[in-house]
Parts: C-alpha cells; structure tokens; sequence
C-alpha cells in the first residue's frame, strides 16, 4: 500500500510494520568562536518505513545535510538516539558504522564524486570493489544497474564522457550495488538543468516503485519533493 503523503514527521496509518530507520529527538550543534554553540538541530524525530519515498525541505542552512549525515551514519549526533533496523547506530563503533554504510545505506550527493579514471561500470561497481569483490564478479550487476538508468550504451565511457545528468545517474546506480536498505540524497538534482532533473526524479521514483528501495532526498525542487510519499519541513531546527 503506497502511503498517503503528509507533512507530518511519522506515518501512523500506512501500516503496523516497524520502521526501518527512526530518529528520536536528534540534535547537533556546532562551537564557534564567537557565539559558542550553535545548535543546528534542535530535537528531530521521524520514522521511515521500508518501500517509503520521503522528501525533506527547509531553507538553505535549515540542517538538511547535517541530517542526511547523520541518519547515514557519516556524522554522529550532540544527543538522541537513530534506529536503523531496529539497532541503536551510535552504540557501535567506527569499524561497524563503516560496515553499515557499505552495506545497507547508499549515498548520492548534490556532486556525482565518480572516479574519473574509471569508466561508468567501474564507478558503479566501486562500492562492492570495496568489499574485496572482482569487478568480474559484480560486472553482471553494475551493468544490469546502468541499463534500468538507461545508461548501457554509455557503460564504457568514463566521466569526462558523460553529461551531467547522465554522471548523477551513474552515482545514483552505485549507491544501489550493494543492494542498500537505505538510499539518501542530498540535493541530487540540484546541480542539473530543469529537464534532466525531471528525468532523475522520474527513474528515482520508479526505483522506489519497481525495488521496494527506501529514499530519504533532501531537495529544495519542489518537483522532487511532489513525487514523495511524505514530505518533512525541516525549520529551526525540528520537523514541522
């Protein structure tokens, strides 16, 4: 059942199912050396459950980011708890939260960070070369991901070849070669022009559909954000 899209931080009617990731009042502030902490989260709670499409909005400077951070695991929390199946993230140690982002969270920033010597199934693939597999043996599936993109014919061309759009949506196929739990995007279109943006919310949508995938995105295109399931405000610091 597809949920009914809200504004509110948790969906309590879609089903009784667990959520697959839960933030319990997170918040993160920064020192500076003027005016002491600076607290750029202030109490953010949400729950999203498996197959869920949910967009996060709030003006530049809102903590979007900080929040993609840390529900990813790459930044840890001032306080509050994340749950990400169930376990409590920040009770494990660097090696283990390590291990978690290689294998159940994807990750695709606002720039494709693809390695440029490599072509587009190589990019891909990168996430399992990291694990210590061979790119023969994970070939079959980078190539199997670049063709649902609509990218095969373009497999063997390295960045420098690629257009923009077509390089974010190489960074959007290797965020899902491990088979991730979890996709979270940070401003994934906000670097490409209104209609190539369009075709990425589209094929990041049908992902959702077709794979039962879990995105969070947080964007400032109001066409990204009408495609998600649930839509969150972020806004001094909480979810409005």
């Amino acid at each position: 059942m597809v949920p009914t899209k809200t504004t509110d931080a948790v969906v309590t009617s879609v089903t009784s199912d667990p959520y697959l990731i839960e933030a319990r009042d997170i918040r993160k502030s920064y020192p500076t050396p003027e005016n002491g902490e600076l607290a750029v989260l202030r109490g953010v709670s949400l729950g999203v459950r498996r197959g869920e499409f949910v967009a996060v909005v709030g003006e530049s400077g809102a903590g979007k980011s900080t929040l993609l951070h840390i529900l990813g695991a790459l930044d840890r929390p001032t306080g509050g708890t994340v749950l990400f199946d169930g376990n409590d993230v920040f009770t494990q140690n660097d090696q283990a939260l390590a291990k978690l982002r290689n294998e159940s969270i994807g990750f695709v920033f606002q720039f494709h960070h693809l390695l440029p010597e490599f072509d587009a199934v190589e990019n891909v693939a990168m996430p399992a070369l990291i694990q210590g597999k061979s790119l023969n043996a994970v070939r079959e599936r980078a190539e199997m991901l670049l063709e649902m993109l609509r990218l095969t014919d373009r497999k063997r061309q390295r960045p420098a070849q690629l257009s923009g759009g077509e390089q974010q949506r190489v960074a959007v196929a290797r965020a899902l070669m491990n088979r991730p739990s979890l996709i979270l995007a940070d401003e994934p279109t906000g670097n490409l022009d209104l209609g190539t943006a369009a075709i990425l919310h589209e094929e990041m949508l049908h992902l959702s559909r077709g794979l039962n995938q879990t995105f969070i995105v947080a964007t400032h295109n109001p066409g990204l954000a009408d495609l998600a399931d649930r839509v969150l405000e972020l806004r001094d610091g909480v979810i409005r």
